[in-house]
Order: C-alpha cells, then sequence, then structure tokens
C-alpha cells in the first residue's frame, strides 16, 4: 500500500459547496457534529471518495463480522435550503506530524475539485470542569470574516484555544489560508474528558446559522441525555470518594 491512495466513489456536481470537517478530538465534538449532519441528510448525501493511508493507525474497524481498513471519508450533500456540503469524516486523526500535513493536502485536494473554496473545521475547546452553558469559540483565516460568525454567535477570545489549534483541525487553516480557502475553526466548550453531544450541537446552531441550513436534534438529544446520567455517577463518586477531576492542565486540544 502506498503512503496515500484516494479511491474514487462516485463523482457528483455541487453548487458553491463548502468542505466541513469533524475527526476525533476533543469531546469528539466535531466527529458527532458531522455524523449528526451524515445522519440528518442522508437522503441527500453520497460517499464520493474514501482517503487510506500508513499514517492512520494499524488496524481495521468490524462491524458484523466484516472488516474494513482505515480511512477517512468526504461524502457530498446537496442541500436545498442553503449551501451544498462535503462533509469529512473518520475514525482517527493521523499518528505523525507529517501525516497530519499528508492528509490535510490531501482533503484540500479534494475540496478544490469539487470547487470549494471554503472550509469549517469543527472540534471542542477544554474547560477542564463540567459546563451547563455551551459557548462557540472561533478562530479564522482573515479578520475580515470575524463580523459574521460573531454574529452568528461565535466568541473570539484573546490567546485561545491556549496552545493554538493542533491536528487536521488547525492545519485547514493554515493550508487553506495558503491556497486560498476561507477558513474557520467552530469549537464547542466541552470538559475535555467526556464524549459531548451537547456541545456538538451547539458548534451545529452556530454552522445552521451560517450556511443557511435546517436540522432536527432528536437523536443527538437522546446521546446528550445518556451522557447526562453518566455526569451524574461522575459528580456522585466525586463526593462520595473526592475524586479529582482533570484540570485545564490535563487537557489538549486535538481537533
Amino acid at each position: 500500500m502506498d503512503e496515500l491512495e484516494i479511491d474514487v466513489i462516485a463523482e457528483v456536481e455541487l453548487d458553491d459547496p463548502v468542505l466541513v470537517e469533524g475527526l476525533p478530538g476533543v469531546g469528539h465534538v466535531g466527529k458527532l457534529a458531522v455524523d449528526h449532519l451524515l445522519e440528518e441528510l442522508e437522503g441527500e448525501s453520497t460517499l464520493v471518495r474514501r482517503i487510506y493511508s500508513r499514517e492512520f493507525p494499524p488496524q481495521v474497524s468490524v462491524e458484523d463480522g466484516v472488516s474494513e481498513l482505515t480511512c477517512a471519508e468526504i461524502s457530498a450533500v446537496s442541500v436545498p435550503e442553503g449551501r451544498d456540503l462535503l462533509l469529512l469524516t473518520g475514525d482517527h486523526q493521523a499518528q505523525t506530524n507529517d501525516g497530519h500535513y499528508l492528509l490535510t493536502d490531501a482533503f484540500l485536494d479534494i475540496a478544490e475539485e469539487f470547487g470549494a473554496t471554503e472550509a469549517y473545521a469543527l472540534g471542542g475547546v477544554p474547560t477542564g470542569e463540567l459546563i451547563d452553558e455551551y459557548a462557540v469559540v472561533g478562530a479564522v483565516t482573515d479578520e475580515s470574516m470575524r463580523d459574521a460568525y460573531e454574529d452568528a454567535g461565535v466568541e473570539f477570545r484573546e490567546d485561545e484555544p491556549a496552545g493554538g489549534i493542533v491536528g487536521v483541525s488547525g492545519l485547514l487553516l493554515g493550508l487553506g489560508d495558503r491556497r486560498g480557502f476561507d477558513a474557520a475553526c467552530l469549537m464547542g466548550e466541552t470538559s475535555g474528558y467526556l464524549v459531548d453531544p451537547k456541545s456538538a450541537r451547539a458548534v451545529l446552531e452556530v454552522l445552521e446559522e451560517l450556511l443557511g441550513f435546517e436540522l432536527e436534534y432528536e437523536t443527538l438529544d437522546e446521546r446528550a441525555d445518556e451522557m447526562e446520567d453518566v455526569i451524574g455517577k461522575i459528580q456522585e463518586m466525586e463526593q462520595q470518594q473526592g475524586m479529582d477531576v482533570p484540570t485545564d492542565d490535563d487537557l489538549r486540544y486535538i481537533g
């Protein structure tokens, strides 16, 4: 197998599409968000590319006893009420610095093939504590973009996220900007140590405002209710055992 292999699954015509990335990271916020988009827009989506690489972990996924080599996937979605989408997701990010660059360049190449000139990276920014109100923190490639994002509810904070944005989410902004993409990262606040459907919903609600489509959230809310039960048990353990909760120093933003 070569260092990078891209399978062409389908070719479709899209109208002014935007690339939306949701790979695993803090709180699985971005992945939850893009997976929910794919679920809600299933009738309008078409898998167009599979990206395989030796930079992914050496493993296969198994469903109903059938294996599939680790990969990333890009699906095209025609959205009647808003912008067409190229949705990027997968179960893993690259394992090396070089791999992050290799894969991000490949993702941007594919986006360009379909005529995209804008990109959104979705992820989480850790707070180190359980929260009730979920703000969405942003980063953009050009200051002129900020007003539109602030109007949609995105907060821009000085020196946050601390340490910058690493992984594909960061490189979509950095490499995308060098290619002429208007790119943004939308980061939902999250504790950083639990899968966080509520944070994913906060990010999606901002994306709805920016791109002009509407979603239902029943299945995501059901997952949030399940996580509330987990949080309740954690809080009970804290009270009974004095268990330490990870602090901000223990957390690192990736994607």
